[in-house]
């Protein structure tokens, strides 16, 4: 088991699914771990649950998941003024997951920003609009090309969603999609997976020692976010406090992948192949 490389998305919202891990880990973003899983550089990995759909040759960790059922938090369009006014949403590409979420929420609300894509967090920007730090209000409120106001909105996820939210909060409103999707289809969103190769031995025991694993933390969470509190020093986080961390564990996120997060599932999956996203197919899930 040793030799297995396993990868895992580098925010607060998988530590429950990997603290405490005793063999190595490979941290990256979403979008480079899908790749490097879907190459076979990794066996298994915590990924966007959009992977899945796209190709859906992996088995399933049974019963754990990042999803939430109404709110989530980390995964939010920042924009000021209503959103049927945006005229242009900057996407973060690191999750395609939440990129596609918010093109299908879009259509099915009848709305049609232009979706301009940011690589690595580089703005790609429409001439006349001056690059700035993508942290920055300037960034995401209204700006101008020639006489012609455009208002501008960015989808923000995981770490640096909560680090936005937490520098500027009260200067924006913020759409969550977890929110939106609930509202929608009354259903939870399942964000990422546990995806386990097909050439992957024994993966029923790799599956158990991952359930396992997620219920020990869940079970001492209060030391989790103690430890995760006292592993952020000085960074980017202002406001991560043992409060918020209890809030976004307990109250935004879920870690199950029950019936529900499946019907979930499959509801997302059909609506990214009416809009051309995904290939219409059936979804079977080869839980371990």
């Amino acid at each position: 088991m040793n030799s297995l490389r396993i990868g895992c998305v580098k925010y607060l919202n998988a530590r429950p699914l990997i603290h405490g891990w005793p063999d190595a880990v490979e941290f990256d973003h979403p979008s480079a771990l899908c790749q490097r899983l879907a190459s076979g550089e990794l066996g298994v990995a915590l990924v966007s649950s959009f992977e899945f759909l796209r190709n859906p040759i992996y088995r399933i960790v049974n019963d754990v998941s990042i999803s939430s059922d109404g709110p989530v938090y980390s995964v939010v369009v920042a924009h000021r003024g209503d959103i049927s006014e945006i005229e242009e949403i900057e996407l973060d590409l690191a999750s395609l997951t939440a990129v596609n979420l918010l093109s299908c929420l879009l259509a099915e609300l009848g709305l049609s920003p232009r979706l301009v894509r940011n690589i690595g967090l580089q703005s790609a920007r429409p001439v006349g609009l001056q690059p700035a730090d993508p942290d920055a209000p300037e960034n995401i409120s209204a700006g101008r090309t020639g006489n012609m106001p455009m208002f501008r909105a960015r989808l923000l996820i995981g770490d640096q969603a909560i680090q936005f939210r937490q520098k500027h909060a009260g200067e924006f409103q913020f759409w969550d999609l977890g929110e939106e999707w609930k509202k929608l289809v009354g259903l939870p969103f399942v964000y990422a997976l546990w995806l386990i190769r097909p050439e992957i031995r024994d993966p029923k025991s790799l599956a158990q020692r991952l359930r396992a694993l997620r219920d020990e933390n869940l079970a001492n969470l209060d030391q989790l976010i103690a430890d995760a509190v006292a592993g952020v020093g000085d960074s980017g986080y202002r406001k991560l406090t043992r409060e918020f961390l209890g809030r976004y564990y307990r109250n935004y996120l879920r870690f199950s992948f029950g019936e529900e997060e499946r019907e979930g599932l499959c509801a997302f999956g059909e609506l990214c192949a009416n809009r051309g996203l995904l290939p219409e197919r059936g979804i079977e899930f080869r839980l371990v």
